[in-house]
Formats: structure tokens, C-alpha cells, sequence
């Protein structure tokens, strides 16, 4: 994948006032953590902002290119307005390529669109999964094959592609679940559970006995 760049500017504005009319403009305010450092206050534009997550998620190294001064980063968490299509806030994780970094990644099924489910459902337990390593060596995504799957097959962690990476630690067990294919099953209701819902009296069966009741 080419570099990725987003294009920011330092931020002097803090406080509330101050970021809601930097949010007004289109901006979205973010900032920088890095180990050892003070934390740096940034902005830059949702625009840019949208289109660089949408190709990097949470798990590909960026460029934050903050007046000049490029920095290597991944995006480490972002807020949304609750129901506005609005960027609140970001926080970005500043990269050491000498230090192991805990990253989570997608899991992806591969062959899911081509599996036959008819009477049975696929069950995915692991959406995402921890892993840690050196920034160079991290993974965009976590695969595993299910292309052959029977009823009653299930994939651990250990088949993932990434468990077979000596230069990634997986921060989960190896025998856990992450997917399976199940088949579908109707819910019997017991006879004699049938037979205490007959005995039940309905609405207009208790109607009618009041109705007797307040004759006699």
C-alpha cells in the first residue's frame, strides 16, 4: 500500500468553546501521544480525515504531516457524534520502529460469499483480535480459510495466517474459537408444555366466566 498522508496543523484551541467552532469549520481536533513526549494538539480536515480511515483503519501506519514535520502514527481511536455524521475527536499513537506496538486487527473469513449454508448458519466469534509486534511487521488483517466448511467445522485462532508469524505474537488463546458453522435447528416445545398452554384459558373464555360469575 502507497504512504498514506494526512495533512494537519497544530492546534492552539483547547477547551470546549474553542473546539466546538474548530468543528464547525470542518475540523476535526486530535491528538498525539507518544511514549516519553508531551502530547501534541492537532487538527486537520474531516474530509481528509474520512478518506485516510476508510483506507487505514485502526491497523496501517499513516504520515501525519503537521506543518512540514511528518510523523508516523496509527490511528488509535476516534469518536463519532452520536447520531450527526460528524468527527469528534481522534487520538493518534505516535510509532517507534524499534519498539513492539499491541495492534487490533480485523479478522477476515476467506470464501465466506462462496460457502453453501443451506441449513446451517456461520458463526463468526472473533470480529478482531490483539496482536503485538514491531510496527514493521504489523498485520492489516487476520485470515483464515473456511472455503471447505461442513457443518460442524470450526477454525481456532491457531489456524489463523497470522499464528503462523514468527514476528507476531497473538495475544489470544490458540484453541479459541473463532468461527464455526452450525446447523440450524427448530425448537421442539414439549407435549406436555403444549398441554399446560391448552389448559390456558383465553381472553374470551375468561370473559364468559365472569359473565356467569356476575349472573349468578
Amino acid at each position: 500500500m502507497a504512504d498514506l498522508v494526512l495533512n494537519a496543523n497544530k492546534r492552539e484551541a483547547t477547551g470546549k468553546n474553542k473546539v466546538n467552532k474548530i468543528r464547525q469549520e470542518e475540523l476535526i481536533p486530535g491528538v498525539i501521544y507518544a511514549k516519553g513526549e508531551d502530547n501534541l494538539n492537532v487538527q486537520f480536515t474531516a474530509r481528509e480525515f474520512d478518506k485516510i480511515l476508510r483506507q487505514a483503519g485502526t491497523s496501517t501506519i499513516i504520515t501525519l504531516d503537521i506543518d512540514g514535520d511528518k510523523k508516523d502514527v496509527l490511528i488509535k481511536d476516534y469518536q463519532t457524534h452520536p447520531y450527526k455524521n460528524q468527527y469528534l475527536h481522534v487520538d493518534f499513537q505516535a510509532i517507534n520502529q524499534n519498539e513492539t506496538i499491541r495492534v487490533n486487527v480485523p479478522v477476515i473469513l476467506l470464501g465466506r460469499d462462496d460457502l453453501d449454508i443451506s441449513d446451517s448458519v456461520l458463526v463468526q466469534n472473533m470480529d478482531n483480535i490483539d496482536v503485538e509486534c514491531l510496527p514493521k511487521y504489523i498485520p492489516q488483517t487476520a485470515e483464515v480459510d473456511i472455503t471447505d466448511f461442513q457443518i460442524g467445522d470450526n477454525r481456532i485462532v491457531a489456524d489463523l495466517d497470522i499464528s503462523k508469524n514468527e514476528n507476531i505474537i497473538v495475544l489470544a488463546e490458540e484453541d479459541e474459537v473463532v468461527c464455526s458453522l452450525q446447523e440450524v435447528t427448530e425448537e421442539v416445545i414439549p407435549e406436555d408444555e403444549e398441554a399446560d398452554a391448552a389448559d390456558v384459558p383465553t381472553v374470551d373464555e375468561t370473559e364468559e366466566s365472569s359473565e356467569e360469575s356476575s349472573e349468578e
